[in-house]
């Protein structure tokens, strides 16, 4: 089934989720840099900005996200319910997870768990996205 929000045959959501993946896994390892004090103080500021960069990236790949996920039916809108559901969770915490360093609560180790539980969570909706493409040919042109 081909994507409903793509480009050129190409669908949106898969090109767009990468940035807030990344930023927000870069975001968890500026922490750990921090944390064993391999760095400066500077880490914590690179952790925060990052974090920022991937919730807007979250808020902008939920868009097509979405839009692919209105017409799906049966065992697929399962899985993108689930798939849905994980990321909206994983953003809520990266948002308190820069909610609580905004306003100064960056006692560790609770910034760096926030980021970890949130990493781990991404994990599993990453693998529910990958079944959604590889097991049931979602967002796949044929």
């Amino acid at each position: 089934m081909s994507s409903p929000a793509s480009f050129a045959k190409h669908p949106i959501h898969p090109m767009l989720i990468v940035f807030p993946v990344g930023l927000w896994i870069f975001s968890f390892i500026s922490d750990l840099i921090h944390w064993f004090g391999w760095g400066s103080d500077v880490w914590i500021d690179v952790s925060y900005r990052v974090m920022a960069g991937g919730i807007v990236g979250a808020f902008l790949a939920a868009i097509p996200g979405f839009i692919d996920f209105l017409p799906l039916s049966a065992r697929p809108r399962t899985i993108a319910g689930w798939h849905l559901t994980l990321n909206l969770t994983v953003l809520t915490f990266f948002i308190i997870d820069f909610i609580l360093r905004t306003i100064g609560f960056s006692v560790a180790p609770w910034p760096l768990l926030i980021s970890f539980v949130g990493i781990l969570l991404l994990s599993v909706s990453g693998w529910l996205g990958g079944e959604l493409v590889y097991v049931h040919g979602l967002a796949v042109e044929k």
